[in-house]
């Protein structure tokens, strides 16, 4: 996995190409229409080993945050915590 960089990821934000949650991640992982996905750091350990499943079968870039879930719900200001990003083609 990856590491990712704060400006990384507020570029990303800014694209408004990106998809927040795990369900509709992995819904788009199988569908074949991403390009990145982003874990934080404390992730839940079962929903790290799906993303990463349908990633390797997508061959789609997994990148580990160096952020915890609450941080990045800051990073992407919402109200939430976020476990799991994802970047649309």
């Amino acid at each position: 996995m990856a590491k990712a960089k704060l400006t990384d990821l507020k570029n990303a934000i800014k694209s408004k190409k990106l998809i927040i949650g795990t369900e509709m991640t992995i819904k788009n992982l199988k569908l074949g229409k991403l390009a990145a996905v982003y874990l934080s750091k404390n992730c839940a350990e079962n929903i790290k080993k799906d993303i990463q499943y349908y990633a390797k079968l997508a061959k789609v870039e997994v990148i580990q945050l160096p952020y915890a879930n609450d941080e990045l719900g800051v990073v992407c200001k919402k109200p939430f915590s976020i476990s799991v990003l994802s970047l649309k083609q």
